[in-house]
């Protein structure tokens, strides 16, 4: 028995090659973002005296500040991994929150991970307006006739 030889054609080729480019589009793409204090730069802040300068000079600007008093900061990072053109999945998510008390001195440093993490499910009330809600035919009809062709072309 003879072992018969093959030959690479060119639709083979081609074949294997957008196989190729088949599999690779398919790799999950990471993405990293925000501002995540570097592991020798967070033991710097010290409770009692720090101050917001010192903070920012060592960490940056935080991502976020407290919405309602501005005394928190937050230094929030989070790595997410995206395959193909399915939503991507948050992987690891990091947070540090800053505290300070009234003089702007560090009070408290707490790092939060992704095991702390929760779902916030949006209330999906909406703000009721006054007023009659019109139907499409209403709507579409609605300004017959209010349109007064006596002065139409004439300066006023």
């Amino acid at each position: 028995m003879g072992r018969r030889r093959q030959n690479l054609t060119p639709r083979s080729a081609l074949i294997g090659v957008v196989s190729l480019l088949a599999i690779a589009a398919c790799t999950p793409t990471i993405n990293q973002r925000g501002n995540l204090p570097t592991a020798d730069a967070l033991p710097q802040i010290k409770p009692g005296s720090t101050d917001k300068a010192t903070v920012t000079r060592i960490l940056g600007s935080p991502s976020n500040v407290a919405s309602f008093d501005g005394s928190t900061w937050y230094y929030i990072s989070q790595r997410t991994q995206e395959l193909a053109f399915f939503k991507p999945q948050t992987i690891d998510q990091q947070v540090v929150s800053i505290t300070f008390d009234q003089d702007g001195i560090v009070k408290d440093v707490r790092k939060i991970g992704m095991d702390e993490a929760r779902e916030v499910d949006p209330v999906p009330r909406t703000t009721p307006a006054p007023g009659k809600e019109l139907s499409f035919i209403e709507q579409l009809v609605g300004n017959f006739g209010r349109f007064n062709t006596t002065n139409v072309g004439k300066p006023q």
